[in-house]
């Protein structure tokens, strides 16, 4: 197949270890292998700014071309830095376009602001971001759709509620859970709130009790009269 203007340029590189792999970063390329089918895997390498063009339709069939001639792929993996995110390298995996394979593709939930649940203050929430079809490369999709806007308080989302474009199939259980309106959590009092109040209520109570102690002690006088008659047993004197 000839190489066409759309088609993910690529070329073939010597792998020859990591600090190869380092140097053709610095360079503004991402190593990567084109593996699957009949052919051996290929080690290639491809600029990563034009790379970066292909990842959103990561999850469709596109084409690379190699020395003149193309060949359609999935990207399969993309291993990423985890600090700038940028694509350290690139798995392709070799496809025929007659014969189905599976793959993932991403699911859009449109409608959400008009949805019931979220005009009464509720908050949708995506379980599943992403379903695995299977499809023959040239039927599968960029991206799904599904319309929420109906969905209210308490609602439930599951995959058997979606609908597959024509000659795709979903793979994963039809039971799976791919989106819930609930209404916001009710704001916990925080910790250290609690332990204040505690200990205002301690400290209140501590003081109660002292209060008390002071009212049920002794005059001056009597506490020293007292003291006065013990001295003077303790010494055997008999008061005057």
């Amino acid at each position: 197949m000839s190489a066409t203007s759309d088609a993910l340029p690529v070329s073939l590189r010597d792998p020859s270890g990591s600090r190869s792999a380092r140097r053709l970063r610095r360079e503004g390329h991402v190593p990567g292998v084109v593996y699957g089918g009949d052919d051996e895997p290929q080690a290639v390498q491809v600029e990563q700014l034009t790379l970066n063009r292909f990842l959103a339709h990561a999850g469709s069939v596109i084409e690379i071309a190699i020395d003149g001639s193309t060949t359609p792929v999935l990207i399969k993996e993309t291993v990423r830095h985890p600090v700038t995110h940028q694509p350290q390298h690139v798995d392709f995996y070799r496809v025929r376009m007659d014969e189905a394979i599976q793959t993932t593709v991403f699911l859009e939930l449109q409608g959400a602001d008009e949805a019931p649940g979220v005009i009464e203050g509720g908050i949708l929430s995506q379980e599943m971001r992403e379903l695995t079809v299977e499809a023959l490369p040239g039927d599968i999709p960029e991206t799904l759709t599904h319309d929420v806007s109906g969905m209210g308080v308490g609602a439930t989302l599951t995959l058997a509620e979606l609908t597959a474009p024509g000659k795709v199939t979903f793979v994963d259980d039809p039971e799976t859970v791919v989106a819930t309106m609930t209404l916001p959590t009710p704001e916990v009092e925080e910790e250290g709130d609690a332990v204040e109040l505690e200990t205002e209520v301690v400290g209140e109570a501590a003081g109660e009790g002292v209060g008390q102690a002071a009212a049920e002690t002794p005059s001056g006088d009597a506490a020293t009269s007292g003291g006065d008659a013990a001295q003077d047993t303790d010494t055997g004197t008999t008061p005057g």
